[in-house]
């Protein structure tokens, strides 16, 4: 059996812990409002952007901007947005799972894949697999701004222009609440329209296109234009979007965490201190036997 030196070493250790771990929640819970507020506030421009291209009705087929042209794989990019700390329960395992699966399934589909990872768990759990990480990124979900995500998706755009990736494959975080985050996969390039397919890419200063229900959209000075500017700027949304989602999801995944490793360290510690009572308890007894034994032995003598 323990002795009591022991047990109180270890209520003491579990208590310095709960504190730890309580610290930790509060500090998540005073981050989530924010990073909330921000995920839940570029939702409707993302939502917008995407509903605009899918009311162009464009057709992959007749498309011409090298952006939404589909190539034959030979070599992808996967995307992995993950935090950078742990404590966060099951979310970076989640998503560097999905990351990794999507990564055999492609190379069961003899593709040559590399990561782009961004967050120092993503960089680690891949590298530590022997998967090429072509990039990494870390510190990017703290701040989680606009110049971040131009950043990344500069550096995608350039690569799958210059053909190095053949296709483009997003995986990161979707915050529903404190206790759900969804990790989701989404392909970045080429740019998949959703939507009607009719009517074809023409060329020129002025072109027509007919897009959603009948409609017929004008553009100046050109298709090739308008979309060479616009398309950039969707990809760039699209990863601004998943980092905010992803520092909302960190911060409700830990908060989540942080608050069932208080519990638990509170369930821990009445356990001990209940083993130390008894223990004490024990302990008592035998010396009070002990005396009782010693004064029985002086009277019988």
């Amino acid at each position: 059996m323990a002795s009591l030196q022991h047990i109180r070493r270890r209520i003491n250790s579990v208590k310095s812990t709960q504190k730890v771990t309580k610290a930790m929640k509060m500090v998540s819970a005073s981050k989530l409002r924010r990073a909330q507020e921000a995920a839940e506030a570029a939702r409707p421009y993302a939502a917008k952007m995407n509903e605009m291209f899918a009311g162009l009705s464009i057709d992959p087929d007749q498309a011409t901007h090298p952006l939404l042209v589909p190539r034959a794989a030979r070599t992808a990019a996967v995307v992995v947005v993950t935090p950078d700390r742990g404590l966060c329960g099951a979310l970076n395992t989640n998503l560097c799972r999905m990351g990794l699966s999507r990564v055999r399934a492609l190379e069961g589909d003899r593709v040559r894949v590399e990561v782009v990872a961004v967050g120092r768990k993503a960089r680690d759990f891949f590298t530590r697999r022997a998967v090429t990480v072509e990039k990494a990124w870390t510190g990017l979900l703290a701040k989680a701004d606009y110049p971040s995500a131009k950043e990344v998706a500069a550096h995608l755009l350039d690569a799958y222009q210059a053909e190095r990736f053949d296709r483009v494959e997003l995986v990161s975080a979707r915050f529903r609440s404190v206790i759900s985050q969804v990790p989701q996969r989404v392909q970045l390039l080429p740019v998949v329209v959703e939507g009607g397919s009719e009517g074809g890419a023409a060329g020129g200063p002025e072109s027509k296109k007919p897009g959603a229900a009948g409609q017929t959209f004008l553009f100046e000075p050109s298709d090739e234009e308008v979309l060479g500017a616009l398309l950039p700027k969707y990809i760039e949304v699209q990863l601004y979007q998943a980092l905010l989602e992803s520092a909302a999801s960190e911060h409700g995944a830990r908060m989540s965490a942080m608050d069932s490793a208080t519990r638990n360290a509170g369930e821990v510690i009445k356990k001990l201190t209940l083993v130390y009572n008894r223990t004490r308890q024990e302990s008592v007894t035998k010396e009070l036997l002990d005396i009782i034994g010693g004064v029985e032995a002086l009277k019988a003598g």
